[in-house]
């Protein structure tokens, strides 16, 4: 088989439907096949699908991109691709909702809700009988009140813990770590509720937990607000909070512990994972990420390295660690842990990654700010100084991991400058008092400061 590798430009041309029957290759010289040959039907049909998929965005992004996430959601990469395009558009993603979820991603109120499917432990039974239990009786009004309704045969303890876990029950009761030790009680108090059920036998309680209202001539059964509770808990960690609700959906949802560095972040990287692609060849770029995963392998000549997964708002990575850059960053690479990483692009068989050349976790990295008129920025005897007392304090260039930020201020405006990674420097605190020393404006600044 040969593939069309040029084409010439032969004007206007009549142009003929060539039917095919079988497939869209066409045969030519000495029994050779050539591929990708496409008749004119079906360029129109390709052509027909792309507008119908372009319209469908611009005028119904909401359910477009739920249904694109639905259709891929066996694909952890396209779909953290998709909700990074969902926030891009101004579209909300939430987490599942045990009122709200469908079994799919639902979009619903201006937002995306995730599916009840796309939960770890969750199985299609369970589903069925969650939202069996929802069409019957309404919402959900607590924990109790969800395990006295749902079939615990089905919905098992693991699932129970799982929807808690990934905020299902979050707009009951936000305390997750409340809920978790709640359930507990409330599962074994709604089993022996529906065996009593099963037996025809009723239960002293809810006679009491019945109310009757003279308007509608109904009775509503509130048992549930007599179920067992554990004492009160402070809810979980934010980082453990979210750690478990991306074990169980995948991803970070409800929120991201990148987001809050977001805009200091900014200052040193200014490119995000999902712009690899347009850097040129073994240039050097920086990102701040969080590490996902460390696969350490030891090479023919014994000496260890390491795979890294890394991933940032927009997407995710590989990152290679080779021997000697090992050696000395090994003790910096823990899981979930949010790194600002320098590295060369590297592509390979179509693959993007970067081969790492240094780290630093963010709660260290420190930046030095030097302020400058637009006099200061444009004298080249200023411009000398600044740059010899920068070199002086950069020592040895594998050490030297402190940025330096000159910041160029006129009138209201600021317009930032990142220098070079040659004049960097080791200590900021030594750096800032020379520079003081010779009249500069500068001090120095972590380059993470949350919120």
């Amino acid at each position: 088989m040969v593939k069309i590798i040029t084409r010439k430009y032969l004007g206007t041309q009549k142009v003929y439907d060539i039917g095919v029957e079988h497939d869209h290759n066409f045969a030519i010289a000495n029994g050779l096949i050539a591929a990708n040959c496409f008749n004119k039907s079906h360029s129109t049909a390709y052509g027909y699908v792309t507008y119908q998929t372009a319209y469908l965005k611009a005028n119904y992004p909401l359910e477009y991109m739920a249904a694109l996430l639905t259709a891929n959601s066996g694909d952890t990469d396209k779909v953290q691709k998709y909700i990074s395009t969902c926030i891009n558009m101004d579209i909300h993603i939430e987490p599942p909702d045990i009122n709200r979820s469908g079994v799919d991603f639902t979009p619903l109120d201006g937002k995306i809700v995730f599916g009840l499917s796309a939960v770890r432990n969750v199985g299609h039974n369970a589903i069925a009988a969650i939202l069996a239990a929802r069409e019957e009786g309404g919402e959900f009004q607590t924990l109790a009140d969800f395990c006295d309704r749902v079939d615990l045969g089905t919905v098992n303890r693991r699932t129970l813990q799982s929807l808690i876990y990934c905020g299902a029950f979050d707009k009951i009761d936000s305390n997750r770590k409340q809920l978790i030790e709640d359930l507990e009680l409330v599962y074994d108090w709604a089993q022996s509720r529906a065996k009593d059920r099963a037996s025809g036998q009723g239960n002293l309680f809810d006679m009491f937990g019945i109310e009757f209202s003279q308007s509608t001539n109904t009775q509503t059964n509130k048992a549930f607000e007599m179920a067992p509770k554990a004492k009160p808990v402070p809810e979980l960690m934010p980082q453990e909070k979210l750690q478990k609700e991306k074990e169980l959906l995948g991803f970070y949802v409800s929120d991201h512990p990148l987001k809050t560095l977001q805009k200091s972040a900014r200052v040193l990287a200014p490119i995000n994972l999902s712009q690899l692609g347009d850097q040129k060849e073994e240039s050097i770029v920086c990102a701040v990420v969080m590490l996902n995963n460390v696969n350490k392998v030891i090479t023919k000549k014994g000496d260890p390295m390491a795979f890294l997964q890394i991933e940032d708002l927009t997407t995710s990575s590989e990152a290679v660690v080779f021997p000697k850059t090992y050696e000395r960053i090994n003790l910096l690479l823990e899981v979930d842990r949010r790194l600002i990483i320098w590295g060369k692009v590297d592509r390979r068989e179509d693959k993007m990654q970067l081969i790492v050349e240094d780290i630093e976790p963010v709660e260290t990295v420190q930046m030095v700010m030097v302020e400058l008129t637009p006099q200061q920025a444009k004298n080249m005897e200023t411009q000398r100084l600044l740059l010899t007392i920068l070199q002086e304090y950069s020592g040895d260039k594998e050490k030297a991991k402190v940025p330096i930020i000159g910041i160029v201020k006129s009138g209201n405006s600021r317009q930032l400058v990142r220098f070079a990674r040659k004049y960097w420097v080791q200590n900021s605190i030594n750096a800032v008092m020379a520079l003081r020393n010779a009249r500069f404006s500068a001090h120095p600044q972590p380059l993470i400061t949350e919120g």
